[in-house]
Formats: structure tokens, C-alpha cells, sequence
């Protein structure tokens, strides 16, 4: 049988208006994070975060009428995996915005990308301040090294009583490097002073030599802003060695694998950090039941950063009423009064949240809130 070219014409038409709305369906984020590697328990719990937003949000009907997609890609903890993610997500996937990575050198990477393509990248816990300084498309949900170096000095002085501190920081980390800058200059600025600084390389296994320094300096607290991976090492060999003073971190600690490696010897130890579950507020607590019910397992900083991260896109979606990447950014850079479960947010000029902290110690296993910090 032949049809009319016209009633052809109307077929083919509504094939592409069919085609066109499938392709549209949904509203794609892309996300890298580091799922395998030496940082896998970082990208893993805040992916678990993430994810667990965009399900809840869909399971509410999502967004501007349509269903969110989240795609996950692994960078695998290694360097130039991020900017080859980002690239492709951009260019084939045609996400609307990006959730960045939880490891700052690794969102220093894309951030350029995105910014060149205009696309909204929304890092959950990259602290290093250099990350939203590479443009206007670059946002993150937590506060930044100056931050929380200066909350580190703080509690180091005024509750540890710590007179005469070493640091042992990494040269391989951005945030690290930051991280020592800030508390160094606000520890002496307390009146504190720095007996000994020493240093290490990212994959390092024997820290011996530096703590053994470090002893000799007579300090009665180590600052050491490194990693789960070696923080834990380093805390063992410092036991090892007879260091029985206070031994102190950041969020880079927070992550079961630290408690596992370092056992009987991080007990005591104390980290400054995003979130606690064992906040008393009512909307923690609703998290942390839905985060163990989703994953079968406690909620922690990462994985509340990474929801919160998520969340901010789809306020901003929201009040943008489109996936246009300008008006998105705008709506983003426009947060004011967000209400997460880390903390209420407002973001400064720089695309920065102001929040509090908490402070955190390893009490039998589990890391323990000890209290909030306020900026």
C-alpha cells in the first residue's frame, strides 16, 4: 500500500518528535569519583550520597517534569583520568552539570573543562581554595582548607593544650600542602609554636625517619593533614616509636579503611571534619536512618557531602525552571539559605559555602563526635 506524501511527512515527523523526547527524557549529571584506587572509600561513600539523592528525588517525581540520570564513571584515584571523564561527558553524554571529586587535585583537573564548556561542576569535598578560583561554573559543598586549618589550630591550642606541635603533611597533595600552610600560621598566631616540620611523598610506606625528627623536637602534638592511606600508617609507627602525644588530622582520615589499618593505634586520635551522625538534629538523623537502610551501612562526611552536592544541583534546577548551563550556574551561584544535611548553606563571591565543622575522635573502633565548631 503507498500513502500520501503528506500523511508520510506527518509519520516521519512525529517519529522525530518521538525520538526527540526519548532523547530528552531524562536529565542527565555526570560524576567522577574514585571508585577504585587508593582513595576507592573516598568516591565509593560519596557516590553512595549522591546516588541515593538522585533516587529519592526521582522516586518524587523529579525535576522539571523529568527523571534525573546519574552517570558514574570511575577515575581509578590515578591523575589525568578526570579531564578524559569530563571530556566525554560534556561532548557525548551532554550532561547538564557535573559533581566533581572529593580529592582536590583530581577536581582541579576537569574544573578548567568545565568551565571552558560552561558547564555547572559541583565538587562535594574538594578543599583546596584554588578549585573554584579556576572560574564562574565551579562550585563545591564544603568549606575550604583556610577553614579548617585555622578550626585545627584552634582546638589543638585551646583543648589539647598542644604548646609545641609538628607537622608531617604530604608534598603530593594540594589540600595537604594548604592544609599545613593554614594551621602553621594560625597555630602561631594562637602563640604555638612549630618545633619541626617535616614531609612526605604520595604511595609512601615508612615514615619512621620523619616521626623519629619529629620526637627529637620535643613537640607534644603531630598536625598530620595526609590521607586515610598513609594517616594510618603513620599513626602505627608513631605508636611504635613511643609518640604517646596527641595525634591529629582532617577529613582526609574519615574512612573505615583508617580505622581498620590503624587499629589500637588511631583510638584517641582526632580529626576536624564536615558532619556526625551522631548530630541530635532531626534531619540528620532522617539521613543517616535512609543512607543505613539504602546501603546497609552508617553515613559519614563524604557520603552527606555527596547527597548534599547532589542536592544543590536539584535546587538549583528547581528554581532555575531549566537545564540552560547559564541559568543553571546562576541559579547555583544565587544559593542562599539551603538547608543540607551538612549544614545550611549560603554561598560567598568565591562560590564557597559558610558552614560549621565538627570535630571528631576513634573511640572504640567508630569515630566519635566530641563538637561543633562554628566559623
Amino acid at each position: 500500500m503507498r500513502f500520501p506524501l503528506r500523511t508520510v511527512s506527518i509519520v516521519i515527523a512525529a517519529a522525530s518528535f518521538a525520538a526527540l523526547v526519548c532523547a530528552e527524557d531524562t536529565i542527565k549529571i555526570g560524576e567522577f569519583a574514585s571508585m577504585t584506587g587508593k582513595e576507592a572509600t573516598f568516591g565509593q561513600i560519596s557516590h553512595q550520597g549522591a546516588l541515593l539523592a538522585i533516587e529519592e528525588v526521582n522516586a518524587a517525581g523529579g525535576v522539571l517534569g523529568r527523571k534525573l540520570e546519574l552517570l558514574t564513571e570511575d577515575d581509578q584515584s590515578k591523575p589525568g583520568e578526570s579531564a578524559t571523564i569530563v571530556k566525554k561527558f560534556i561532548s557525548r553524554d551532554k550532561v547538564v552539570a557535573i559533581l566533581g571529586e572529593i580529592v582536590s587535585s583530581r577536581t582541579l583537573e576537569a574544573a578548567p573543562i568545565c568551565q571552558n564548556a560552561k558547564i555547572p561542576l559541583v565538587s562535594p569535598g574538594a578543599t583546596a581554595p584554588e578549585v573554584t578560583t579556576k572560574g564562574d561554573y565551579i562550585f563545591r559543598a564544603c568549606f575550604i582548607d583556610p577553614f579548617v586549618g585555622t578550626i585545627t589550630a584552634k582546638f589543638a591550642r585551646d583543648t589539647l593544650k598542644v604548646r609545641r606541635a609538628g607537622i608531617l603533611s604530604s608534598v603530593s597533595s594540594a589540600q595537604s600542602v594548604g592544609l599545613a600552610k593554614f594551621f602553621r600560621e594560625r597555630f602561631t598566631a594562637e602563640g604555638g609554636t612549630i618545633a619541626l616540620e617535616q614531609k612526605f611523598g604520595e604511595g609512601d610506606k615508612d615514615f619512621r625517619a620523619q616521626l623519629t625528627a619529629i620526637r627529637a623536637a620535643g613537640v607534644d602534638g603531630v598536625f598530620i593533614p595526609a590521607y586515610y592511606t598513609e594517616a594510618a600508617l603513620i599513626c602505627k609507627q608513631a605508636r611504635d616509636l613511643g609518640l604517646v602525644i596527641p595525634l591529629f588530622g582532617t577529613d582526609g582520615w574519615e574512612s573505615a579503611e583508617f580505622l581498620a589499618t590503624g587499629g589500637k593505634a588511631v583510638e584517641g586520635c582526632y580529626l576536624v571534619t564536615h558532619y556526625s551522625p551522631e548530630n541530635h538534629s532531626p534531619l540528620v538523623r532522617a539521613f543517616n536512618a535512609r543512607f543505613q537502610q539504602r546501603w546497609d551501612t552508617p553515613s559519614n562526611a563524604l557520603s552527606a557531602l555527596g547527597y548534599d552536592a547532589a542536592m544543590l544541583i536539584v535546587d538549583a534546577l528547581r528554581r532555575a525552571g531549566t537545564t540552560d548551563s547559564a541559568k543553571l550556574r546562576d541559579a547555583l551561584a544565587a544559593t542562599a539559605g539551603f538547608v543540607g544535611v551538612t549544614g545550611v548553606f549560603t554561598l560567598d563571591a568565591q562560590r564557597n559555602p559558610t558552614k560549621s565543622a565538627v570535630v571528631l575522635t576513634v573511640k572504640n573502633g567508630k569515630f566519635a563526635f566530641v563538637q561543633d565548631v562554628s566559623p
